[in-house]
């Protein structure tokens, strides 16, 4: 049935009243962060500092907790033995900064709006709208929206929508894993993909006396990052704890008890592995499709300028999502680290205080780094990974206290540097390095110096 509102209402000054009555509703600030992860509560801070005025400023956020540090997530969350939890890991302590809780944004005059997820972003008309069909209106937005999971429903894996197959991405995943761990004592965990996740969860999971397979198709794990020779070690170091590694297959299918949990994990290679719990990390994409067509795009994300405003002088994009100029090298790049999402939002929004000032601040310069721990392991990475290997150290897994390392070289210089089980001053030296980007004459003589190359930059 349809209704026709005769062309006589439209003209009427109660139905103006009526329109103007709701389009007041929308809730308007002068700016908007939409997200609320690592890089929305530094953001707030950053503008914090600046001498944001009371009511200026909006988080909204689908999550029902304020910022915290996701990393957590798959490391001390989940420990066996008095595990992370919130309010202890709120922004910004995985910095070394202050803590803010929840209370701190009302306190700072900061709207932080949750449970709240936009499902359309109108960018000419500056106006926000929530599932709930809420309206909200800003001068500056920030989009700081991060990276969802790649779920392998998302490719129809047979039985992929079981219970207890789980993926990390915010507290409420890390809960449900949590319980799944405890209520299967001892039980058997397969973990799918070679990546940051699956071998930060892997080795959590062993932690908890659970039986871990791991399977990942490429050749070694983490192959974005390590060469042959690093991943060698890691693997070794897994299996000596216990840990069993699958290589160069892919779980094509699940099979589930009467429970409807998981129970199986089948494999292209025709192997089947019984599960009680499945761990799903292979990859994240960045969300930015509520702005599709609105801004410009590159690599996978949104194209930003050094300050990380877009094409539209009145949008911002930190984090995960956008695809930013890297003046080291002189090239486009999307950085999905934690440290790029705190570094890029106190950017963005010194810029845009500067700009309202008529000033400027420096171009983002920024050294892309990259860091894990799992078990008594602990690395840290720096630089770009391109060109030839030199690997340096003691890289035996059996070794009681290992450390090794390898430095990139490309076009006579080292680029980028790996250093396990490194002390801070070690791993600030080979920051240091990839930064100044030192002339390699003998790559043996490298070798043998290793560390010591390092200290002398």
């Amino acid at each position: 049935m349809s209704y026709v509102v005769p062309r006589i209402a439209l003209t009427h000054p109660s139905f103006h009243f009526c329109v103007s009555h709701f389009t007041s509703m929308a809730k308007t600030f002068k700016y908007i962060i939409v997200g609320g992860g690592v890089a929305a509560g530094y953001a707030a801070r950053e503008f914090a500092k600046q001498g944001v005025k009371p009511g200026e400023l909006a988080i909204i956020s689908k999550e029902a907790v304020a910022p915290y540090e996701r990393p957590a997530l798959s490391k001390a969350y989940l420990f066996p033995e008095s595990p992370a939890r919130l309010p202890g890991f709120h922004v910004c302590v995985g910095s070394g900064g202050e803590r803010l809780l929840p209370e701190w944004y009302p306190e700072k005059g900061i709207e932080l709006i949750l449970s709240t997820e936009i499902v359309k972003a109108d960018l000419a008309a500056k106006s926000l709208i929530s599932a709930a069909g809420e309206t909200f209106s800003y001068e500056t937005l920030i989009i700081a929206t991060g990276s969802t999971v790649i779920r392998l429903t998302d490719f129809g894996v047979e039985g992929a929508d079981a219970k207890n197959i789980f993926y990390l991405r915010e507290v409420d995943d890390a809960d449900k894993l949590y319980e799944a761990i405890k209520a299967k004592k001892n039980g058997k965990a397969v973990v799918v993909g070679g990546g940051y996740i699956g071998l930060e969860l892997s080795a959590v999971l062993k932690l908890n006396n659970i039986d871990v397979t791991m399977v990942y198709p490429e050749p070694w794990c983490m192959p974005r990052l390590f060469t042959a020779d690093i991943a060698a070690f890691y693997e070794g170091y897994y299996a000596n704890k216990g840990i069993n590694i699958i290589k160069g297959t892919v779980a094509v299918g699940f099979t589930s008890n009467s429970d409807g949990e998981v129970k199986e994990v089948k494999l292209k290679d025709g192997r089947v592995l019984e599960a009680d719990i499945v761990v799903v990390g292979v990859g994240g994409r960045p969300q930015t499709a509520l702005f599709k067509g609105q801004v410009e795009e590159d690599k996978g994300g949104i194209k930003t300028d050094s300050f990380f405003k877009t094409n539209l002088s009145d949008v911002y994009a930190v984090g995960d999502v956008a695809t930013f100029p890297l003046k080291l090298y002189g090239e486009l790049r999307r950085v999905e680290h934690v440290d790029h999402s705190r570094k890029s939002a106190e950017q963005a929004v010194k810029a845009i205080k500067a700009a309202e000032d008529g000033k400027t601040v420096e171009e983002y310069d920024y050294l892309p780094y990259f860091y894990s721990r799992a078990f008594d392991l602990s690395w840290q990475f720096y630089g770009d990974n391109v060109g030839d290997t030199v690997l340096f150290g003691d890289n035996e897994p059996a070794s009681p206290k290992p450390k090794f390392g390898t430095y990139w070289i490309k076009d006579g210089k080292v680029v980028g540097a790996f250093l396990e089980n490194g002390t801070p001053e070690e791993n600030s030296a080979i920051a240091k390095v990839a930064r100044v980007q030192p002339p390699v004459a003998d790559v043996d003589q490298l070798a043998k110096e290793g560390l010591s190359f390092a200290s002398k930059i």
